[in-house]
């Protein structure tokens, strides 16, 4: 998708490629204000086209107050990234609104067939389909005369005009949305949340009673953007709210907001769902059932199964985050020199005669492995050897489905061995959910370590759970040795307290036009200190530093399961449209990608707009990364001006914003001949 640069390179500006480490968004500071003065003085200029425009006293003192906040250190840029049943308790979450009418179907209480709660989930990571599959459960176990049924969005219709005849059909429904990325819906909620957005004002849902829980974290700018819209566009389309918005925040403890939540639901359901036939109210608390896959072992020798392609479609195979391709890697090298105590790869997929492609600007999704000493560590806290080889099941050895799971599939294909199901799908490093710490009790042979476990998991432990395990960073494994007599089955460590292992992102730093065989990524190492000592290292970024090369077709050499993400930080479709980019360490990485498709087009017999690109890194003899690339472009003219600031090359140090500071009246000039201007860095760090 193109950005118009009258009007949307504010916005394109804020929002850095979520690359490199998944980067996020700029946010705050001088460094905005700047922007916004600039684009102040853009929007004029696009405005009266060549026209000389002149200053406002307004953008003067914007401008001003922008320059004077990057000065002072006080204001640096900030960029933003990085089976035993248990009953769960609220905590008080604020609501977006005050408190709602309810207004009850007379159709849902006559009817009882009708009697049917939606419980739509739009999900990346797996937490609000497992939050969407819980309140399910608890639903079910509340109202017996009413079904409960989770949703994924991607299957409940096939298009737009199918998702409007059904939710047309819909009583009641809840909508449990996460927001990924720059501010988009997840994959599997992509074409709901479209429709929603493209539709005006109407009373085609004047039937549904509806209610959301966004899911977000608030590092970011457009902090449960999904979860707004859509609860803002089902009132306008005429549905009721019978309980007001909440919105979740990963970057606290997301699972009591959702329990919140939750417990706000139950009053305005006994008014919804129940009648004069449902009896007494049962006064006992809900106990969770605390999932478990079935476990079948299997003996040493049995032919495991393998790593499944992607299936094809019409003679091609279609790969996404479900359905990765398998790709080797082909090359592999350091960026960083001798001189550096720090690491970044450059990394190469092989994507040859896989029919997978990508567009330049694109991001990358790999799924990485444990590293050896982490997978050990497990096995020996599970108290399972390595080689021990079984599959996971969701229903019983007659058929039915085991309480709790309510139908969600095994995490991985079986029979497997533990190494193989702890190396590649397990996350081992972050820190546990409460439901896992629950999940952990249930399986604890020692009272007091199980009531410690039960204490962390309540209302009542919310500050000690957010200090010893969130604030200090403590991993599953570390948790675990903390609680030795905790040995859960293997069903129950991965349905309920190990998550799956998630891809982790990068920018593309490779043009399609220039390597469609190859994808590069450029990857700093993720390795320091956590607050209770143990050396926390990513574990893309150091597989990614410790993996081997392909150095023929028989040598063996290191792959990954991966899949390409659109994005739409892209080029102009007009290559003479002046383009100024900001991208310090690996946040070069999609500019990396741009100068390769500019070069290409260079060969081609192209004219080109100017390109600005200010680099930042700590120490030119340590860090500078793609250095000989970069003055290779400056020399053939690729990029018309490269400014290059160094934060540990001496006594002062620079920053990017310093070089853009002395940029200022070029890139204003640039801006108002409609240049695109493009940030892309560290969302944690950048500065």
């Amino acid at each position: 998708m193109e950005h118009n640069a009258t009007s949307t390179f504010y916005q394109q500006l804020l929002a850095g490629a979520q690359g490199s480490c998944g980067q996020g968004l700029v946010e705050n500071s001088g460094f905005r204000y700047l922007l916004m003065g600039i684009f102040a003085v853009h929007k004029d200029a696009a405005s009266l086209a060549t026209t000389v425009v002149p200053f406002t006293l307004s953008v003067h003192l914007l401008l001003l107050g922008g320059l004077v906040a990057i000065v002072l250190p006080s204001f640096a840029l900030i960029l933003r990234t990085w089976s035993s049943p248990k009953t769960v308790n609220s905590t008080d979450v604020q609501a977006v609104r005050k408190e709602p009418t309810i207004q009850v179907p007379q159709r849902v209480l006559q009817d009882p067939k009708k009697k049917r709660v939606s419980v739509f989930f739009g999900t990346q990571t797996g937490t609000a389909e497992r939050f969407a599959r819980e309140l399910a459960e608890e639903g079910g176990s509340r109202y017996h005369n009413v079904r409960f049924e989770p949703i994924d969005l991607e299957g409940y219709a096939g298009d737009e005009r199918e998702y409007e005849e059904k939710l047309k059909m819909e009583n009641i429904a809840l909508f449990m949305l996460a927001t990924y990325g720059d501010g988009e819906p997840t994959d599997n909620a992509a074409t709901f949340y479209k429709s929603f957005v493209e539709k005006g004002e109407g009373s085609w849902l004047s039937g549904l009673q509806f209610a959301v829980f966004g899911l977000g974290n608030r590092q970011y700018e457009h902090f449960n953007k999904v979860a707004r819209v859509v609860d803002q566009a089902l009132e306008k389309q005429g549905g009721k709210r019978f309980v007001e918005l909440v919105l979740g925040d990963d970057d606290k403890c997301i699972e009591d907001d959702f329990i919140s939540w939750r417990e706000l639901l139950w009053p305005q359901f006994d008014t919804l769902l129940r009648d004069s036939s449902d009896g007494p109210m049962c006064a006992t608390p809900y106990a969770a059932v605390i999932p478990e896959y079935r476990v079948v072992i299997y003996e040493k020798g049995t032919e495991l199964v393998e790593f499944n392609p992607a299936t094809a479609k019409n003679g091609q195979s279609v790969y996404d985050m479900n359905n990765p391709c398998r790709c080797k890697v082909a090359v592999r090298r350091e960026l960083h020199t001798s001189q550096s105590d720090r690491s970044c790869t450059h990394l190469e997929f092989d994507i040859s005669d896989t029919g997978l492609i990508y567009e330049t600007g694109d991001h990358v999704g790999v799924y990485a492995e444990n590293s050896k000493e982490n997978v050990e560590q497990a096995s020996i806290l599970l108290g399972y050897s390595l080689d021990t080889t079984f599959s996971l099941h969701e229903d019983s050895e007659e058929g039915t489905l085991l309480p709790g799971n309510n139908s969600i599939p095994p995490p991985f294909p079986g029979p497997c061995t533990l190494e193989t199901a702890l190396a590649c799908y397990a996350d081992l490093i972050n820190p546990p959910r409460k439901a896992a710490l629950l999940a952990l009790a249930s399986h604890t042979t020692n009272p007091v370590e199980s009531e410690q476990l039960r204490y962390l998991a309540s209302s009542r432990g919310k500050v000690d759970y957010s200090q010893w395990i969130l604030d200090s960073q403590r991993s599953l494994l570390e948790v675990m040795a903390e609680f030795p007599s905790a040995k859960p089955t293997l069903g129950t460590f991965f349905a309920a307290i190990s998550p799956r292992l998630q891809p982790r992102f990068y920018s593309i730093s490779s043009s399609s036009r220039h390597s469609p065989g190859r994808i590069h990524v450029s990857c700093a190492l993720v390795k320091g200190p956590t607050p209770t000592g143990r050396v926390h290292q990513g574990v893309c970024s150091s597989w990614m530093k410790n993996s081997t090369p392909s150095l023929g077709a028989s040598e063996p050499c290191s792959w990954a399961p991966i899949f390409v993400r659109q994005s739409n930080f892209k080029l102009p479709s007009d290559p003479n449209v002046p383009i100024i980019m900001v991208g310090p360490g690996t946040g070069f990485a999609p500019f990396r990608a741009f100068l390769q498709e500019r070069a290409m087009l260079q060969d081609s017999g192209e004219t080109l707009g100017p390109a600005v690109l200010f680099f930042g890194c700590r120490n030119q003899k340590q860090d500078f990364i793609y250095e000989e690339e970069m003055n290779m472009y400056l020399e053939k003219g690729t990029i018309t001006s490269l400014f290059v600031a160094f934060s540990r090359n001496g006594t002062k140090k620079e920053y990017v914003q310093n070089k853009m500071l002395e940029e200022a009246l070029n890139i204003w000039k640039l801006l108002s001949a409609g240049a695109y201007l493009y940030v892309c860095g560290d969302a944690k760090g950048m500065a």
